[in-house]
């Protein structure tokens, strides 16, 4: 199974059109980073790297090459992209730490490599992405939404 590397944008054929997701990070302990850019298109966009360094809907840690052939989706790199100006540093995840009750008491962030914590996160925080591995059935909803 091929694995794929940061900077490769890979395209998706969703069954309801072509999505893209970009390989942004690779960590030791984790699945692959990448961004799940935003569209459907009828056919592949001629500026790769513009739609690279467009919006993402969400940035999510998955084993991107299994989950593929799990979903038994066509798919193949449309292009390597240098990602250096979009993703030089690893995304920053959040995570809720919960009670017993299941209240979220504080949240950890996580960048690759430490932790810190906040009881109260800014607005600016809670838009980070779930430090989660995503299935393969959540990503093909997410490449197949309407996000344009």
């Amino acid at each position: 199974m091929k694995e794929f590397s940061p900077g490769d944008l890979v395209e998706v054929d969703t069954g309801v059109g072509l999505a893209y997701v970009l390989v942004t990070h690779d960590h030791p302990s984790y699945p692959t980073v990448v961004r799940v850019l935003s569209g459907r298109h009828d056919s592949r966009p001629t500026d790769l790297t513009a739609l690279a360094k467009g919006p993402a809907h969400q940035t999510v840690m998955i084993p991107l090459a299994g989950a593929l052939k799990r979903l038994g989706v066509a798919h193949e790199v449309a292009a390597t992209i240098d990602i250096s100006d979009i993703a030089h540093r690893f995304p920053t995840f959040r995570m809720p730490i919960r009670d017993k009750q299941g209240n979220i008491v504080y949240w950890w962030f996580w960048d690759g490599q430490g932790l810190s914590y906040e009881v109260d996160p800014s607005e600016e925080q809670n838009a980070l992405p779930l430090r989660e591995v995503t299935s393969a059935e959540r990503l093909l909803a997410l490449l197949r939404q309407d996000t344009e």
